[in-house]
């Protein structure tokens, strides 16, 4: 694929599995969610779709924790970041850089730029749009996802 697409859209909430609720219950959305507990990252997330577009309800399992932080710094839960699909990561980045983008840290990671992550080479700008942080994905094709999943003997 070779357009530029939403991959995901994260929200940092409190408790996931009550947000995911509030969906069920309000708007009859998530019923399909599945909920993971990712140790590495130290948080919670329900994940589900609208339309063709990935919903993660994001909770930290510590406090001060990568949404917890964001949470209490701003004063609300709310849309975290908003992964964008890119066909070439290093292209994406080059772009965003020549424009005067620097990149982020990877809080799970700790790796600014370009690296690997279970659906695809993963990267953060610093700069935030509308209040939003920035992901970009070059998502695995079939082939590489297989690769992938060989090398961590998943």
């Amino acid at each position: 694929m070779h357009e530029r697409y939403i991959k995901h859209m994260a929200f940092a909430v409190n408790d996931a599995r009550e947000s995911l609720r509030q969906y069920q219950e309000f708007l009859g959305l998530g019923h399909d969610a599945e909920i993971h507990d990712y140790e590495k990252s130290r948080n919670v997330t329900a994940i589900f779709n609208v339309g063709d577009v990935e919903y993660q309800l994001c909770q930290s399992m510590d406090a001060g924790g990568r949404y917890d932080a964001w949470i209490k710094e701003r004063g609300y839960e709310g849309l975290h970041h908003i992964c964008y699909a890119v066909p070439n990561i290093d292209d994406a980045l080059e772009e965003a850089q020549a424009k005067g983008a620097t990149l982020k840290e990877c809080a799970a990671c700790k790796v600014a730029g370009s690296h690997v992550h279970p659906e695809g080479w993963v990267a953060f700008l610093e700069q935030e749009a509308g209040g939003v942080e920035l992901e970009l994905m070059q998502v695995y094709t079939a082939e590489e996802l297989e690769e992938y999943k060989n090398i961590k003997g998943i």
